[in-house]
């Protein structure tokens, strides 16, 4: 089928052209910018002398011998790597410089700490007022905890995901990746792509972009918050099952766990058709949806009990010809095995001149023109400083004598 996503025209992303300015850190920024990377944008990172982003050192684990973080390289693919000091007046120069010239740029220090350097918004527009600029911070730029420091941890605290992730009068469990960071990333990939939208059907301006992380989780919470504003009871843990859907859960096989999804009333028959307890479909206590949230202390353990006699191919095996939705949980090897995984193009690999062949997940984006693709590999710190000089016409005295 012509233009489809997965045979894709073009060769090049739909930010083809555009420059981004990265001077960003960790994970929230690094993930938002390696977004705009995947969808053609050309990101310049800007990183410290003197070690760089500091999820360079964050090891164990390192790729073989080599002294390259895992955790860096799954968040800083497709950018360039430049050493600035932006301590330094020669530094801050420089970043004047490319700010002039940049699309976007993104900064994750501490709020002020930009305007302190006289890197701040306002100064930056006077040169480019076409310039979008991204700040990213644990509390936002103002309100009374703005000055406060943050981490993915406390934002999940803060903005009341862990009060609701972990089993049933169990203590607050974190998610297991930090999901703050990744969301406030993915709000901020929206909200300069929108801000581009912007510039471009309006006066061609640039506007400032305030993006934090607690807003983002606040924001997250949906439905759990519009359960608390209907009822005044704050939601409780209840590890992987839902508040109003039964059974919509994992449950424990023979050998694994299988996530059962019995999202409509249709769906409760065939589920009990395919485990050999048709008695059940009648049962005035399972009968419905409702009766079934009601019941739930005496249905869960009769469903765990009748599960655990199977293996979970045996279970997967028996949902999928009875049509009941039904998935195993998958460990990161199982992941990347995965036939659908593979087919859509979620495991990748790019060259890397100290590590050889780095895997990574691939971009969840499919465009049927303008693919996203992986075109450069993490960069060594400041491998790209004299290159990106040259090509903006920066002095040779700003590049650093050494980077460690």
């Amino acid at each position: 089928m012509a233009g489809e996503a997965r045979n894709p025209n073009g060769d090049t992303g739909p930010l083809d052209g555009l420059t981004v300015l990265d001077a960003s850190r960790v994970l929230v920024g690094p993930f938002c910018t390696m977004q705009l990377g995947d969808l053609g944008a050309d990101v310049i990172k800007i990183e410290r002398p003197d070690g760089g982003d500091q999820t360079r050192a964050w090891h164990p684990p390192t790729y073989g011998d080599s002294e390259e973080s895992a955790y860096y390289t799954s968040i800083n693919r497709n950018k360039r790597s430049v050493a600035l000091n932006l301590q330094s007046d020669e530094g801050q120069a420089a970043f004047r410089e490319l700010a002039a010239e940049a699309d976007v740029l993104v900064e994750n220090f501490r709020v002020g700490k930009m305007e302190e350097w006289g890197l701040g918004y306002e100064t930056l527009a006077e040169e480019n007022p076409e310039l979008i600029f991204c700040s990213l911070s644990g509390y936002g730029e103002w309100g009374p905890d703005k000055d406060r420091p943050a981490y993915d941890i406390m934002m999940q605290a803060e903005g009341g995901l862990m009060s609701i992730t972990g089993e049933e009068n169990g203590p607050p469990v974190r998610v297991g990746v930090a999901i703050a960071d990744i969301g406030a990333g993915m709000y901020a990939t929206q909200a300069i792509l929108a801000a581009l939208l912007h510039r471009e059907l309006g006066d061609g301006t640039g506007q400032k972009i305030d993006v934090s992380l607690l807003d983002g989780q606040v924001a997250w919470m949906t439905y759990m918050a519009s359960y608390y504003f209907a009822t005044g009871d704050p939601p409780e843990r209840m590890g992987s099952k839902h508040p109003t859907i039964a059974p919509y859960q994992a449950f424990e096989t023979a050998d694994g766990y299988v996530v059962i999804a019995s999202g409509s009333e249709h769906i409760w028959p065939r589920f009990c058709i395919a485990i050999d307890r048709e008695e059940l479909i009648d049962d005035e206590r399972f009968a419905t949806n409702a009766a079934r949230v009601e019941h739930r202390d005496e249905l869960d353990p009769l469903l765990e009990e009748e599960l655990r006699q199977y293996s979970t191919e045996e279970v997967l095996a028996r949902m999928d010809e009875a049509g009941v939705p039904a998935s195993k949980v998958r460990d990161m090897e199982d992941v990347f095995e995965h036939p659908q995984v593979q087919a859509r193009g979620m495991h990748k690999t790019v060259s890397h001149p100290t590590i050889g062949d780095v895997e990574m997940p691939g971009s969840p984006m499919h465009f049927s023109e303008t693919p996203t693709s992986i075109e450069k590999h993490p960069p060594l710190l400041g491998e790209h400083t004299e290159e990106v000089f040259e090509e903006y016409g920066l002095p040779e005295a700003g590049i650093p004598d050494d980077i460690d």
